[in-house]
């Protein structure tokens, strides 16, 4: 994370970081921008979340992450049965909680694959759409928070889809 982000504070200062980026994403990216603003738009946001979907599914122990979500579901039933019992409430509480630090283990290695890359499209987006005089996307919200918005809805859909956990 912390060279993401070295590298992000850099975009201006290395002209090379800049470049080199920019002569990978333009040709392709900037193609589909420069074609068709809005839609360009939507195919890079559900390619990129498509990426990471995948990224996330394979570079994640997927049966660990499921056995760990019928479990926390199973705790969350059990909470239900006992709403009035404050001492078994904070018993299964406590339970969830102990699992928080192996769910962030395995979900947090995709990000060491997809940190940079995405640090780095998030500037080039910003350069792009600067020259493009910050247009808005579906009538009112700036690039990033449509750029949020969709990566969220296609996240949701590819994961249902894909099965990842």
């Amino acid at each position: 994370m912390l060279v993401s982000v070295v590298i992000a504070s850099l975009w201006d200062s290395l002209p090379i970081i800049k470049n080199s980026v920019n002569a990978v994403l333009n040709p392709t990216f900037g193609f589909l921008i420069q074609t068709n603003l809005h839609l360009g738009f939507i195919i890079i946001v559900l390619l990129v979340t498509f990426i990471t979907t995948l990224i996330q599914k394979y570079g994640t122990n997927q049966q660990a992450l499921k056995a760990i979500k019928d479990e926390q579901k199973a705790m969350q039933d059990e909470m239900k049965k006992f709403q009035n019992d404050p001492k078994k409430m904070l018993e299964i509480q406590k339970r969830q909680l102990e699992k928080i630090p192996e769910t962030m283990e395995l979900t947090m290695k995709p990000l060491i694959y997809t940190a940079i890359p995405f640090i780095l499209l998030i500037r080039w987006f910003s350069d792009t759409f600067k020259n493009l005089n910050e247009p808005e996307f579906f009538g009112f919200m700036s690039w990033f928070w449509a750029y949020l918005l969709l990566a969220v809805i296609f996240s949701i859909i590819l994961r249902k889809i894909m099965k990842v956990y």
